[in-house]
């Protein structure tokens, strides 16, 4: 049997992905063992929740603020207490956002701090 030809070029990434959620950090919008579907953002917005690629991880996160110039996010854990994120690791690149979750809808029923992050 012939093995197929590469192009050379890196494979698209899919249009949708499906992700388990793991941890505590998006409590109560997401629970542990939860299934999401993430879409390839054409752009992200305050308030969205992403998976990013992270040190080497996929984290479900939600965008907090955009960087003048929207080449960067600062993404938090709706559950501040149990989560590891940019206040911690500092802003990412807009680029680290794999997918916009784009189901289940609830996940942005979330009200949005308005005061100041510790």
């Amino acid at each position: 049997m012939k093995s197929q030809k590469s192009s050379g070029r890196p494979k698209k990434p899919s249009l949708f992905i499906v992700r388990r959620v793991s941890g505590d950090s998006m409590l109560p919008t997401l629970r542990p063992g939860q299934l999401i579907l993430g879409m390839r953002p054409k752009d992200v917005l305050p308030g969205d929740v992403v998976i990013i690629r992270h040190a080497g991880l996929e984290k479900v996160k939600r965008v907090l603020y955009i960087g003048e110039g929207g080449d960067r996010i600062f993404v938090i854990g709706d559950n501040r207490a149990e989560s590891t994120d940019s206040r911690k690791f500092g802003w990412l690149g807009v680029r680290q956002v794999i997918a916009r979750v784009v189901w289940p809808r609830r996940v942005y029923d979330y009200n949005m701090p308005k005061e100041p992050l510790d």
